[in-house]
């Protein structure tokens, strides 16, 4: 394992650069936001990162404290990867970093990759209270967890519970909330959004 490279300044914001500042970190990180994942499911949704540059960047994410590396019981038996508690302290940061970058978003390019989960940090923006949220993209489908302590934010694929709420919406829709362009409630005000559920969550995004 490589040693750590270090921008050699006394200023917390250089130290967490230090940690989280090679390029593929944060991404890594975002992935784990679901709960644990096998080196191939990393693999499959970063796409752009070689194998090489994935197992040095969670070698070191372990290393730094950030993850840990576990094997899962029979009959599963494979390696996992999973966020440690300060991990999973970077949501925030992941959270202002995205809420920053919805300007640079402008129209999905041709070449753009995109999975139903990576809309999950963005509406989390527009989503208040506690419970279980799942949502229904063009693109797949996701849940969401408010309000949970230590646990995941979002897991990919359907709720395996009976969610508080189920939304659902088109991906020009996604888009606009995830560029900052329009928000959760007005989408929903505007029909845009499909709101099941007869909760609290739901009918506070009904009566916005």
């Amino acid at each position: 394992m490589s040693p750590r490279r270090s921008y050699d300044q006394y200023c917390s914001a250089a130290r967490a650069l230090d940690a989280v500042g090679d390029r593929w970190t944060l991404l890594i990180v975002r992935e784990l936001l679901g709960g644990p994942r096998r080196y191939t499911d990393l693999h499959a949704d970063l796409p752009g990162v070689s194998t090489d540059v994935l197992a040095s960047r969670l070698k070191d994410m372990e290393r730094d404290g950030l993850t840990t590396r576990r094997r899962l019981p029979p009959p599963g038996a494979a390696y996992v990867y999973e966020l440690t508690s300060r991990g999973r302290e970077l949501l925030p940061v992941l959270q202002a970093l995205g809420e920053w970058g919805a300007a640079e978003l402008g129209d999905r390019r041709p070449t753009d990759a995109v999975r139903a989960h990576w809309f999950a940090l963005p509406l989390l923006r527009g989503l208040e209270g506690e419970g279980l949220v799942e949502v229904r993209l063009d693109e797949g489908e996701f849940h969401v967890w408010l309000g949970g302590e230590g646990g995941p934010v979002y897991g990919d694929g359907p709720a395996r519970e009976e969610p508080d709420v189920r939304l659902s919406l088109d991906t020009r829709t996604c888009e606009a909330v995830s560029r900052g362009a329009l928000t959760l409630v007005d989408a929903v005000r505007a029909g845009r959004v499909a709101v099941a559920g007869e909760g609290t969550l739901a009918k506070g995004l009904r009566e916005g």
